[in-house]
């Protein structure tokens, strides 16, 4: 039996997530001690209880000195975010405000066939819906005004830049603006062969993941609440999301996936990528694992209209979860979907080979996956606009087709937007007591 004794951070049970253990370890070996002003990123969750007067408490001996800072505010899970150097972290895991420190993890960004092949020329040309009237929220590296998101008129209703602060829409890396013109791209420059879902939907850019295509899980919450804080304003009912880190947590204790969760209880349709880490099982990156919101894995079309041929995606992430409960919820297309190319990007300069006709990019993984099923929810929610988010994810579940090795779940649109049309609502009337 050994008789090693216990570093603090090793015997600080439930109060540290294991990311952060694992970061405090690392600074250990580097400094060869405990103590090191090396600042580590964390998201500290308050309790349940705390009033001002312990939070203030907190925050006083969190910024005594230059090199701890505790401040940011993220409202939808109760906790706030900063930079702390590991002997700081000691001294408040204890505090009587705090009741768990978690790493502040990094998050990485994970239509021609596809369009007409899932059913979504069918919705337009017989049900005449094209996603006129519903914002989808693409939070990923930003947004470049491309002509196909802005002719014959701007549909970027807004940009929301926490990387760089900038006001008007951009993308320097590139990855955002494929994913928006996956789910509304309108063919403008390939008179509209590439064209997604929802050619009339309006899209918002929030970037929230910088050139090299990653970020912290605090920006990304900082994201999400901007949009249930804007939702009414822009009428905001998807958002997007084509990024994961790795799940270490529970749901219930994720950061990411709770965050996701609360804009999902808003009234705002969640997707979020399965991940690229198939074709291993118990793959399924966060916010992805959250019970409650969509999560979408991504098949491989072959370049053909037949579905009958189609598999899904090898990279694919797949279930369970780390609660094992069973994911992704619907698969769409990601394979080798041709869209939005934003000049002068990280992903021009690096895929070259992938540049079609000058103005549109050709990749592959549940990030292109992702906003398609957004668009597709855009076409049922134009034909039914009283759906809640519960609602579309059990037509997109009803309607969607067993062709995959006998695994339900293949995105099916045209079913999909009929039965949004004629899904009937329970009223919400008062009953009257006898």
């Amino acid at each position: 039996m050994s008789s090693r004794k216990k570093v603090w951070f090793e015997d600080a049970a439930r109060k540290l997530d294991p990311g952060l253990v694992e970061q405090l370890r690392n600074s250990r070996k580097v400094n060869q001690n405990v103590t090191s002003n090396n600042e580590i990123p964390i998201i500290v969750y308050l309790k349940d209880n705390c009033n001002q007067d312990k939070k203030d408490d907190l925050l006083k001996a969190c910024n005594a000195d230059s090199h701890n800072k505790l401040s940011k505010e993220l409202r939808s899970i109760n906790g706030l975010k900063g930079n702390l150097t590991p002997d700081n972290i000691k001294q408040i895991k204890d505090h009587e405000a705090v009741e768990r420190i978690f790493y502040d993890r990094i998050v990485t960004s994970c239509l021609d066939i596809a369009c007409e092949q899932i059913g979504a020329v069918n919705v337009r040309e017989q049900l005449n819906l094209t996603g006129n009237g519903v914002t989808i929220a693409v939070i990923d590296t930003g947004v470049h005004p491309h002509e196909d998101l802005t002719s014959p008129t701007n549909r970027i209703i807004a940009f929301q830049d926490f990387i760089n602060g900038e006001s008007e829409p951009y993308d320097d890396n590139g990855h955002g603006t494929h994913c928006a013109g996956d789910a509304a791209g309108n063919g403008s420059l390939s008179n509209g062969k590439y064209m997604g879902p929802a050619p009339e939907a309006s899209i918002i850019g929030i970037k929230v993941l910088d050139k090299q295509g990653s970020g912290r899980l605090s920006t990304i919450i900082e994201g999400l609440e901007w949009c249930i804080d804007h939702k009414e304003e822009y009428n905001i009912r998807i958002i997007s999301l084509s990024l994961g880190a790795p799940a270490y947590e529970s749901f219930r204790e994720d950061p990411l996936s709770l965050a996701a969760q609360a804009a999902w209880h808003q009234g705002i349709v969640v997707c979020a990528a399965a991940g690229n880490s198939g074709p291993a099982a118990a793959t399924i990156s966060t916010p992805a694992i959250d019970p409650f919101i969509i999560t979408v894995g991504s098949t491989d079309d072959l370049n053909t209209l037949e579905r009958t041929d189609d598999l899904i995606a090898d990279y694919s992430s797949r279930g369970p979860t780390i609660d094992s409960l069973i994911k992704p919820d619907i698969y769409a297309p990601g394979t080798n979907i041709i869209s939005l190319l934003a000049p002068d990007s990280a992903i021009e300069s690096q895929l070259p080979e992938m540049i079609i006709d000058e103005n549109y990019i050709q990749l592959s993984g549940t990030s292109m996956a992702t906003p398609i099923c957004a668009g597709i929810i855009a076409l049922m929610l134009e034909a039914n606009p009283n759906l809640s988010p519960n609602d579309i994810k059990s037509i997109l579940k009803a309607t969607s087709h067993p062709t995959l090795d006998d695994i339900w779940g293949y995105i099916e649109a045209e079913s999909a937007a009929r039965m949004a049309k004629s899904y009937l609502r329970i009223p919400t009337e008062s009953v009257q007591g006898s």
